[in-house]
C-alpha cells in the first residue's frame, strides 16, 4: 500500500546523560531444555519473541534502534522449507548494525552462523537488494535463534507492531526506551494487554509488555486478517523539557498538510491549468457527477502516475509540462483542478481496513496511509492514487472505515485546512449489480440447449472492464466476450456475441452489457425417458464457504453488492418438471428489522414457460464473528442453487 511521508521538525534541547543503547548489552540467552523439547499442533512455533525500540540521541540527532529476536522451533519438513531463509529489513534508508543467528539441533549441538551465511540478493526487475540468513543443516526439532538491530530515522508520530502470526508464540516481550524528556503513549488492540511503565534507568524512560501463550491467527475467507492481529500502536506524546505536545495530533498534521497539497498557483501555472481543463471539454451544463467522471477519466488517462517520488514529480508546474506525477503530485493536481473549477471538496486520509482499522480515539499517523477525495455535493469519493478505481467507487477496503476529512476554509482571504474525523460510508449494494437474464431452449432431440444470456454489470463489477474496453484489440475483446459463455461450458458453440455500453463514458451511468447466444450440451443429461437440466449451473460456479474450525475473525467483505438472476426455460412439448420445489431457497438475516443479507430463489410456471428468480444481496460489509453462520448460510445458498437439477419427465 502506498504511503505518504509526513516531515515534522522536533525541537529538543538540553544535554542528556550519556548512555549506551540497550542493544549493546543484548546477546544469546540459554534456552531451557523443556522449551527445546516443547511441541505444538503446528508445523512450528515461537519459543521467544523480543522486540525492543530505543529512541537515542547521537550528538544532536535523534535516531531509532529496533531490535527483533526470534527463537523458532521447527517441527516439520514444511517448517524447515519455510525458514531456511530468513529475510532482514534491509533498505538504503536504514543500517543493520547487528545480525546474529544460530541453530540448536535436537542433539544439543549449536552452530553459530558466520558472516558468510548472511547473504545479499537483488531483485532483477526492481533492483531492490535483500539480506537474509541462510540456515543449513536443519532437521525436525531444530531451533533457529536469531536477532538483528536496525538503525533508522525515528518513527515517533505513530507506528504499529503486530504480535500474532500463523503459528503460536510461547513468550513475547516488547520494550521501549526513550530519553528521559520524551514521553510516549501506547494503545493495544484485539485483546493485547496494555504497555506499562517500567523501572527507568538513568537518563531513560522505559515501558514494557510481556505476554505468554499468544495463539496463532489463521487466515479465514472474508476476513481482515492483518487488522485482526493483536497489536500495539505507539507515538511520542510529550517533550517534558519544554512541555510541548501534539507531535502526532491531527490538528498539527492538518496545519502542515493543507498548504502542502494546496500549493500556491502562479499565473503562468494557472494558464496551463486552464488549458488542461479546456482539453477535457467539460460540458458546462452537465451535472457535477458527469463533470467529475470526465475530469477523473481525463487525468487517469493522460497523466502517468509513477511510484517514484521527487520534488519534480510533486510540483504542479512540472506535472503540467511532463504529464508525470507521483502520488503527492497527483493529489496536488486534483486539488488545483477542483479549486480552479470551484468544486467544493475535502481530502480524506484513512487506512486499509484489511490492515488496520482507523482508530478515531487515538490520533497517530500510522492510520493515515491512504488518500481519497470527497465531493460533499454528490456525497461521493474517488481515489486520486488508484488508477484502476473510478469516481463514486473508491477502493472498497478504504470505505466502511473512519478517516480524517480536511476541508478548506476561507477566513478573510486566508485559506487553511479544518480537520474532522468522519465515517467513510461504503457504496450501497444497489449501485453494484450483476444481473443475468437467461433464456433456455432445447433442440429437437433434447440433446443440447440453445442459451441466450444478457448479462449487465455495474459499479465495482464493471469498474475493471468498462473503462478500458476501448483499449483492447479486436482479438482480446472477442476472447473476453466468449469467456462469459466459456466459463459456463468450455465447449460452448458461440452463435452471437456483443458488448453494449462499452465506452469509458458509460461507467457509472449505464451498465456494461454482454449479449451472447450459444449452443451447449453441458447442462443436459438423459436418464431413460427423463431429461435432467442442470439449471443451477447456469449462474456460474458459486463460492462454497467451509469452516471446519470455530470461526475466530469477523466477516469482512470488500464491497456491498447485488445479484439478480432470471432464468426462463422453455419446457419441451410433452414434458413436465416434477421437482419444482427444489428451486425454492429462502435464507436471510435481519438487523434492526431490516434485511441486510439475503438469497432467495423462486419460480412461476406459465404454460410451458418456467421462470426462475435467484436474487442475492449483501448490504453490509462487516459482520461480527458470532454471526458467521448466518453469513455462511446465505453465501452457501448460491452454491446450493448451483446443484439444482430439474427433472423433466414425459407428461402423463
Amino acid at each position: 500500500m502506498k504511503k505518504f511521508i509526513f516531515i515534522l521538525v522536533l525541537i529538543l534541547s538540553g544535554k542528556l546523560l550519556a548512555q549506551e543503547p540497550f542493544y549493546t548489552s543484548f546477546d544469546w540467552q540459554d534456552i531451557a531444555t523443556a522449551e527445546l523439547q516443547s511441541t505444538s499442533d503446528y508445523s512450528s512455533h515461537v519459543l521467544d519473541h523480543d522486540m525492543v525500540i530505543e529512541f537515542y540521541f547521537e550528538g544532536e540527532d535523534l535516531v531509532e534502534y529496533f531490535l527483533e529476536h526470534l527463537v523458532i522451533k521447527l517441527d516439520s519438513d514444511e517448517a524447515i522449507e519455510n525458514y531456511n531463509k530468513v529475510y532482514l529489513p534491509y533498505s538504503t534508508r536504514s543500517e543493520i548494525v547487528v545480525n546474529k543467528a544460530r541453530v540448536i539441533n535436537p542433539d544439543g549441538s549449536i552452530l553459530e552462523l558466520d558472516d558468510s551465511k548472511v547473504l545479499t540478493s537483488t531483485d532483477e526487475q526492481t533492483g531492490r537488494k535483500y539480506k537474509f540468513f541462510a540456515f543449513e543443516g536443519l532437521s525436525r526439532g531444530s531451533v533457529i535463534d536469531y536477532f538483528y538491530v536496525v538503525k533508522r530515522r525515528p518513527v515517533y508520530t505513530g507506528n504499529r507492531l503486530s504480535f500474532q502470526m500463523g503459528i503460536p508464540k510461547k513468550k513475547v516481550n516488547m520494550e521501549v526506551f526513550a530519553p528521559s524528556n520524551l514521553e510516549f503513549a501506547f494503545k493495544s488492540y484485539n485483546g493485547l494487554p496494555e504497555m506499562e511503565a517500567a523501572e527507568s534507568a538513568a537518563g531513560k524512560l522505559h515501558w514494557k509488555l510481556y505476554v505468554e501463550d499468544i495463539p496463532a491467527i489463521e487466515e479465514e475467507e472474508f476476513s481482515a486478517y492483518g487488522a485482526s492481529k493483536k497489536a500495539v500502536v505507539y507515538k511520542l506524546e510529550r517533550n517534558n523539557y519544554n512541555n510541548s505536545t501534539g507531535f502526532a495530533s491531527y490538528k498539527a498534521i492538518v496545519k502542515n498538510l493543507h498548504p502542502y497539497y494546496y500549493e500556491e498557483i502562479l499565473e503562468k501555472q494557472k494558464k496551463a491549468l486552464r488549458n488542461l481543463i479546456d482539453q477535457m471539454q467539460l460540458n458546462p451544463n452537465a451535472e457535477l457527477d458527469a463533470k467529475m467522471r470526465e475530469l477523473e477519466r481525463y487525468v487517469k488517462t493522460n497523466i502517468f502516475l509513477t511510484e517514484g517520488a521527487s520534488d519534480k514529480l510533486s510540483t504542479i508546474e512540472n506535472i503540467l509540462i511532463d504529464k508525470v506525477a507521483d502520488e503527492a503530485g497527483i493529489i496536488k493536481l486534483y486539488t488545483a483542478l477542483l479549486s480552479e473549477l470551484k468544486v467544493e471538496h475535502e481530502l480524506v486520509f484513512t487506512s486499509d481496513r484489511q490492515d488496520q482499522k482507523f482508530d478515531k480515539e487515538f490520533e497517530a499517523h500510522n492510520f493515515l496511509t491512504d488518500v481519497l477525495i470527497y465531493i460533499p455535493a454528490t456525497k461521493k469519493f474517488f481515489s486520486p492514487g488508484d488508477t484502476d478505481s473510478r469516481y463514486g467507487f473508491p477502493p472498497g477496503y478504504l470505505t466502511d472505515n473512519y478517516g480524517l476529512f480536511i476541508k478548506t476554509v476561507d477566513l478573510g482571504g486566508f485559506k487553511s485546512g479544518l480537520g474532522q474525523i468522519k465515517y467513510v460510508d461504503a457504496v450501497g449494494a444497489e449501485r453494484t449489480i450483476d444481473n443475468m437474464m437467461i433464456k433456455v431452449d432445447f433442440n429437437e432431440d433434447l440433446s443440447a440447449n440453445r442459451i441466450a444470456m444478457d448479462r449487465s454489470m455495474s459499479g465495482y463489477y464493471a469498474m475493471y472492464i468498462q473503462p478500458y474496453l476501448y483499449l483492447a484489440n479486436p482479438e482480446a475483446k472477442e476472447s473476453l466476450l466468449e469467456s462469459f459463455a466459456k466459463r459456463l461450458d468450455e465447449n460452448a458453440e458461440i452463435l452471437e456475441k456483443s458488448f453494449v455500453n462499452e465506452g469509458p463514458e458509460f461507467f457509472g451511468v449505464e451498465p456494461l452489457v454482454v449479449n451472447i447466444e450459444f449452443n451447449s450440451e453441458a447442462f443436459i443429461e438423459r436418464a431413460g425417458p427423463k431429461v435432467l437440466l442442470k439449471v443451477g449451473e447456469l449462474i456460474s460456479e458459486q463460492t462454497q464457504l467451509y469452516q471446519e474450525k470455530l470461526r475466530t475473525l469477523d466477516v469482512e467483505n470488500e464491497f456491498n453488492r447485488t445479484y439478480e438472476r432470471t432464468i426462463e426455460v422453455v419446457i419441451p412439448e410433452g414434458f413436465q418438471v416434477t421437482n419444482l420445489e427444489d428451486i425454492v431457497i429462502d435464507n436471510a438475516y435481519e438487523e434492526s428489522g431490516k434485511e441486510v443479507i439475503s438469497f432467495r430463489s423462486s419460480y412461476e410456471l406459465d404454460g410451458n414457460i418456467l421462470r426462475i428468480k435467484a436474487d442475492e444481496y449483501y448490504r453490509v460489509n462487516i459482520m461480527k464473528k458470532e454471526l458467521f453462520e448466518e453469513f455462511r448460510t446465505v453465501i452457501n445458498s448460491a452454491a446450493d442453487f448451483n446443484m439444482v437439477v430439474l427433472i423433466l419427465e414425459p407428461a402423463k
